[in-house]
């Protein structure tokens, strides 16, 4: 005789085995979907996940519901049509045989922001450094709720992952989440201009680690686009040890899982690793290197040339300090140079300079990141939302020649003129003969994108340089207030 007890579980168990696979869907979304995020405006956004074999899938969100199947190994994508920028909460509805739910979702601009420590560098305290300027007044100020906030924390894997493993999910910018989260400062300074300055909800994503070389952030398919560092992407990595300076492993687990998902562009503050090594001329390669991981990261996210804006490194003791990191006191301004000639030369690119936002040149993470998130927002303005009455770059040397014993300099980006900002004579020019030896010069402003450098040793001047040191912290601007970019006229720019 049956137990009685048994037959109501084996009536469930008999309903359970008649539901169709569909309605049984393991449905999942990656960790970046989620409550309170933001969805990128005006392009269509990807939507994706994994529910069971052939489930039909449909997503629903602001008036649009679109349908897919999950494919035989479970994943399933679809892409919204272009949204309209909204501060309204809106509910995104995935439903494969169970539902999920995300709410508080808001339509603006999203931004990846990944770098080492500069970016790392929280508003607040971090074990270490010095807290950014005002630190105290930035966070209780910090209150806004159509800015949101994402932390990839800190991961490697030798494979790419199809999800993020640490996270911080979304948050409302509030002083509480700014602080407890330990946020880039760079990055909330710069969406916070983003945001109050368009009036629409901003999505910051931050994914950093500080002490971090280039290689590391940057995936195969970007080593691939440039020949002669193509070796890099195919790197030999222990399962049971990764360093996090092997090429590919960062782009592994913090950045690979986010591929996709809809941004308008990414911010970059890196490169004190790369320019650290005095036993070797390996910074040369990072002009290739930028290439690489920029023209990697647009491949794979099949938005195009998205825009990427980018932090030129700050002046430090790099060879002067205490400790000697790097072959010559050249190799810093060496390598602003690569940075500059990354910008040159990759599409919807820019970089913000720093040459005079450093408060103590022993310390390698300068303080005023309030200053560097507002020139990386200057960039965006201009460039990627169209305001062109905004200045984003400061001045760049453009040609030279030698009259009457002096070298004739002429300036691009000068807008409204050049200028000392601190009204002294102009500083950190020096000029050689044929001799090849650089001396002080004197440098005055003809008009208002021409300058003038001399000195009384040089009687026939062949080559200017001007901030070519690592302490270099010149007053040459233009009337917008931002800083000229350091360069040397005896050297191809390439």
């Amino acid at each position: 005789m049956k137990n009685p007890a048994l037959i109501p579980l084996l009536a469930l168990a008999g309903l359970v085995g008649a539901v169709p696979l569909s309605a049984r869907a393991e449905l999942k979304l990656p960790a970046i979907f989620g409550d309170n995020m933001v969805l990128q405006q005006q392009q269509r956004v990807p939507v994706w996940g994994w529910s069971t074999p052939g489930a039909p899938v449909t997503v629903s969100f602001a008036g649009q519901t679109v349908k897919t199947t999950a494919a035989q190994d479970g994943k399933w994508l679809v892409k919204l049509g272009k949204l309209t920028a909204s501060f309204t909460p809106q509910t995104l509805v995935v439903e494969s045989g169970e539902t999920k739910t995300l709410t508080n979702v808001l339509v603006g601009e999203v931004w990846l922001a990944s770098g080492q420590s500069n970016m790392e560098k929280p508003v607040g305290k971090q074990p270490g450094q010095k807290p950014t300027l005002n630190a105290e007044q930035e966070i209780a100020a910090a209150n806004y709720p159509g800015i949101r906030l994402f932390l990839a924390e800190k991961v490697l894997s030798a494979t790419p992952l199809e999800d993020l493993t640490k996270f911080k999910p979304w948050q409302p910018c509030s002083p509480a989440m700014l602080e407890g989260m330990h946020f880039s400062a760079a990055a909330y300074f710069f969406g916070r201009e983003i945001h109050t300055n368009l009036n629409v909800p901003v999505g910051l994503i931050e994914s950093s680690w500080g002490g971090t070389r280039i290689e590391p952030w940057t995936p195969p398919a970007g080593f691939d686009l440039v020949p002669a560092i193509k070796a890099l992407g195919t790197p030999e990595i222990s399962a049971s040890k990764i360093p996090n300076t092997t090429p590919t492993v960062l782009y592994n687990a913090m950045i690979a899982p986010l591929v996709g998902f809809g941004i308008r562009g990414a911010l970059w503050y890196q490169g004190e690793s790369n320019c650290m090594g005095t036993n070797n001329d390996d910074y040369l390669t990072y002009a290739d290197k930028m290439t690489a991981l920029v023209g990697g990261w647009r491949k794979l996210w099949h938005e195009g040339d998205f825009a990427f804006y980018f932090v030129q490194i700050a002046p430090f003791k790099y060879f002067g300090g205490k400790i000697i990191r790097t072959p010559s006191p050249q190799t810093l301004p060496e390598f602003w140079e690569l940075q500059s000639r990354a910008a040159r030369h990759i599409k919807n690119s820019g970089e913000a300079l720093t040459t005079d936002l450093v408060d103590n040149l022993d310390d390698i993470h300068p303080r005023d990141k309030v200053s560097v998130g507002h020139r990386l927002a200057l960039l965006a303005r201009h460039q990627t939302y169209g305001q062109k009455d905004v200045v984003s770059a400061g001045p760049t040397f453009r040609k030279f020649k030698i009259v009457d014993g002096k070298a004739v300099l002429t300036f691009d980006h000068t807008d409204g003129g050049l200028v000392a900002k601190d009204a002294q004579p102009l500083n950190w020019f020096t000029i050689a003969g044929a001799d090849g030896k650089f001396v002080p010069a004197q440098a005055a402003i003809v008009d208002d994108n021409t300058l003038e450098v001399s000195a009384a040793e040089v009687a026939v001047p062949v080559a200017v340089r001007f901030a070519w040191a690592e302490t270099a912290q010149p007053n040459l601007y233009n009337e917008a207030g931002l800083p000229a970019e350091p360069f040397r006229t005896d050297a191809p720019r390439k």
